[in-house]
């Protein structure tokens, strides 16, 4: 090949090698205040922020990303309303991070006091008032390695009335996801040569549809379920991904973007185990430290002991929870809906911790008296009734508001007219008379 010719063929080779650009998205969600390893030494913030830092060294265009669902799950974030997990937060490297349902745990002005708080962007398009304005952000658009990423942040579009109640939201009312997402990634394209949507939206459904509907948008980093996805997600070349809950994976996202094409010209994703092998980062483990040391004396007290680990979709675990439950209240039946049970039961010692763990939120144990007749399917599949007899049910009061939504009682005719204990007391008291669970 002559000269001439080469400078030729490199000369039409330049600008296409140069629209081809890397990005690297590092990705978390649900981390639900999981401050330290869990009880098998997985996960914990301070090892978290030692892979990000590690790994944001090693990247030529780098973001990291929250998908929401920051708090609740532990008792320093029970205990203190979860802004501590925000101030420990600042320490992650986020580079933007969304809402979940779970912010919301608190009441709308906590919420609002976490954006204070926090000192990264949050993102959320579709949580509005009454007269449109957006809550937070709809979006952000950062230049990372030469490439105009914009954010789209979004939340459940069933989170009012099902997910949690009116009076946690106030003034704020939720609007349909894709739709929000679709006007603003029209608003957006113009300006940015890559979009993300940052959602704590369902999976199955909204994430699905997002991939499907609007072509726009190249890749969907995901929160809200709790066991992640084994594989990415994949529609024409435009990607979704999801880790597991409490910090225990890192996702990490590798793409090409066809700058010209504002696409994604390939994609590839690996989770990251944060785990015993990881040292933890001194400055978190400093400040964790500090705020574990407000809740151990209430907490890290043994009350019994367990013959077997059972996680926290274990349907033994539930039954214990809803056996401990009606003998506490003196109840015929309990029953408690999945998603009321957070944690592992681990075995060999129970802690109070444990328990916290298990059962975060504040509920209360509420009870009816109802014909076996009236009792609803999802109650009588699991505990056969006779029609004709009475008994007592108890739930949690939150169960009890939101007996239409999905996975609760299916129904929203059952009233609970007496209010017992606090849920987790009473577990917590069960144990402690039983010694060994479950």
């Amino acid at each position: 090949m002559t000269r001439r010719r080469l400078i030729a063929l490199l000369l039409c080779l330049t600008p296409v090698a140069a629209q081809i650009k890397p990005l690297t998205i590092l990705h978390s969600n649900d981390l639900h205040a999981h401050l330290v390893p869990d009880d098998r030494n997985n996960g914990g913030f301070a090892r978290l922020a030692t892979e990000v830092r590690r790994q944001k060294a090693r990247c030529q265009a780098c973001l990291y990303l929250n998908a929401g669902d920051l708090v609740q799950g532990t008792p320093v974030s029970t205990l203190f309303h979860g802004s501590p997990i925000y101030e420990i937060a600042n320490l992650l490297g986020f580079d933007v991070a969304t809402l979940g349902n779970h912010e919301f745990d608190y009441g709308w002005r906590r919420t609002q006091e976490f954006m204070r708080i926090a000192r990264f962007p949050i993102v959320s398009a579709n949580i509005v008032d009454a007269d449109g304005k957006t809550m937070t952000r709809p979006y952000v658009i950062q230049t990372v390695g030469g490439i105009r990423v914009g954010i789209i942040g979004a939340i459940l579009g069933d989170l009012v009335g099902t997910v949690i109640t009116q009076e946690s939201a106030g003034p704020w009312r939720i609007l349909p996801v894709v739709e929000t997402v679709r006007k603003y990634a029209q608003e957006i394209r113009d300006r940015t040569d890559l979009i993300v949507v940052l959602a704590h939206i369902h999976d199955e459904t909204e994430v699905d549809a997002i991939l499907h509907q609007v072509p726009e948008v190249s890749v969907v980093v995901a929160g809200h379920s709790h066991v992640g996805y084994r594989t990415m997600m994949n529609v024409d070349g435009r990607v979704a991904v999801l880790v597991r809950a409490y910090g225990d994976q890192l996702g990490r996202l590798d793409l090409k973007v066809d700058m010209a094409a504002k696409k994604v010209l390939s994609a590839e994703w690996t989770k990251i185990p944060i785990n015993s092998k990881i040292p933890p980062a001194p400055d978190v483990a400093a400040v964790v430290a500090k705020w574990e040391s407000k809740v151990s004396k209430q907490v890290d007290i043994p009350i019994g002991e367990s013959t077997a680990r059972l996680d926290s979709r274990s349907p033994q675990l539930r039954k214990m929870i809803e056996r401990a439950m009606a003998e506490e209240t003196g109840a015929d039946i309990a029953w408690v809906n999945g998603g009321n049970i957070r944690d592992t039961l681990p075995k060999g010692q129970v802690l109070i911790r444990h328990v916290w763990n298990i059962l975060p939120f504040d509920n209360y144990i509420v009870m009816g008296k109802f014909r076996g007749s009236d009792i609803p399917p999802s109650i009588t599949e699991r505990y056969p009734v006779d029609p004709d007899r009475e008994y007592t049910v108890a739930t949690t009061d939150f169960t009890a508001t939101n007996q239409s939504a999905s996975d609760q009682l299916n129904s929203s005719a059952l009233r609970f007219p007496r209010t017992g204990p606090l849920q987790r007391d009473a577990v917590i008291d069960w144990i402690k008379k039983k010694k060994v669970v479950p």
